[in-house]
């Protein structure tokens, strides 16, 4: 095994594998750190934990776990996989993390490569910028677990982590791997122990890739496994498609979404007016759950009367999401939100339903761990870093979406791409 991610997140896990697939490298992703004898036969795999806003000390538990079963299997390279916006408080996860892994791998330095540019997502003189806006000047000034109030990723990473960041800027990566691999080694010799990647383009990330091949431990959002597997394949001579093995089944589908970022504001109101939609009433949710949920269940077993799939939503505007926090308090919105999507999951599934479509990482999370799904192949892509996925022991397809990611039509595209 030659690189092994550990992702904070469901569907940046899915993200991530997905841009390694279709750079050339065959990967499998795993839903959590495997327990017992778990056969695993690919030259990357992906591990996706559900860290990214839990308390330090057991993001930091369960990336140890997960570098322990990956230093089993031999992996040459580790890839801490996180947001490409960053997400983390002054007191992590990413920085407490970084730490944790590099001591116990015993080096000394890594990088903070976050760009996607893609997506809009670039860092110039070492400043995260969302499209043209900085970061703390985008919609995630207002996400509701982890509010983004700065853009520099040096101070966010020194405010988290136990050591001094230094960068790399644009017009040196510009000149190519050999100038950054000097100025790597450069910095080696002092005290700088995260190193931040400018990258305003995809070439960046392949100049990266070359220069990165033998740092033991790298960390960054999905662009930067562009760069890794463009590099892995070129020199092992490989063309693999593997998208194949996780094109979507047939059957009936759903849209779940949780997520209430900016991009999936628009993407819900955009499907609102193509295809049924109900929101869900946190309200009754706190009543009575279960009633709730077959109540919602009948009612998305009923729509038949369209081609595109209904969809349940809790998605909300800055300001009613407010509100609700306020009310019923932000952690436990959150939780009770997750536990609605994880029974009305369960319900559908066993009436027949074979394809999901989730929106947020958190619900994509916990819809992915109550459907069982272990282990995937990851399918072809509907949209940059959201492919769908095909489960390796049930008939059963996801498209997991991290909040911000894909078009507005993105539901439907989703199904009229790859219909049933």
């Amino acid at each position: 095994m030659q690189l092994g991610v550990i992702a904070d997140d469901f569907t940046g896990a899915t993200d991530i594998a997905s841009f390694l697939v279709k750079n050339g490298m065959p990967t499998i992703q795993l839903n959590g750190v495997p327990t017992g004898d778990t056969p695993i036969s690919s030259d990357a795999v992906v591990i996706s934990l559900k860290s990214r806003s839990c308390p330090a000390e057991l993001a930091v538990d369960q990336a140890l776990s997960a570098l322990r079963w990956l230093q089993e299997q031999g992996c040459q390279q580790i890839y801490f996989k996180y947001c490409s916006t960053f997400d983390s408080t002054a007191k992590g996860n990413i920085g407490p993390v970084l730490d944790a892994l590099l001591t116990a791998l015993g080096e000394k330095q890594t990088v903070i490569s976050p760009a996607l540019p893609v997506n809009g997502r670039t860092v110039y003189q070492g400043y995260l910028f969302v499209g043209e806006q900085l970061l703390n000047e985008s919609g995630m000034r207002h996400h509701p677990v982890t509010p983004m109030d700065d853009a520099h990723l040096g101070r966010l990473t020194e405010r988290q982590a136990q050591g001094k960041a230094g960068l790399i800027p644009w017009s040196v990566i510009d000149a190519g791997p050999q100038a950054v691999a000097e100025a790597l080694e450069a910095l080696r010799h002092t005290d700088v122990r995260y190193v931040v990647l400018d990258a305003l383009n995809e070439q960046h990330l392949l100049t990266q890739g070359i220069a990165l091949r033998e740092m033991k431990l790298v960390s960054g959002g999905s662009g930067l496994a562009i760069g890794l597997a463009r590099d892995w394949a070129s020199r092992h001579g490989s063309q693999q498609d593997g998208a194949q093995a996780g094109m979507p089944v047939a059957g009936r589908g759903v849209v779940l979404s949780g997520s209430c970022s900016v991009m999936t504001n628009r993407q819900v109101a955009a499907y609102q007016a193509v295809a049924p939609a109900r929101a869900v009433d946190l309200t009754a949710c706190f009543e009575n759950l279960d009633d709730y949920v077959d109540m919602q269940c009948d009612w998305v077993c009923s729509q038949t009367a369209t081609g595109l799939a209904p969809m349940v939503y809790a998605t909300a505007q800055p300001d009613e999401l407010k509100q609700i926090q306020e009310k019923y308090g932000n952690s436990a919105s959150s939780a009770k939100v997750e536990q609605f999507f994880a029974q009305l999951a369960a319900r559908l599934l066993e009436r027949g339903f074979t394809r999901f479509i989730v929106a947020g990482g958190e619900t994509s999370s916990i819809v992915a761990q109550t459907l069982g799904v272990q282990a995937f192949h990851i399918g072809p892509v509907i949209s940059p870093g959201v492919p769908w996925v095909r489960d390796t022991r049930q008939t059963l397809s996801l498209a997991l979406k991290s909040g911000n990611f894909g078009d507005e039509h993105f539901f439907a595209r989703a199904q009229q791409e790859f219909p049933v």
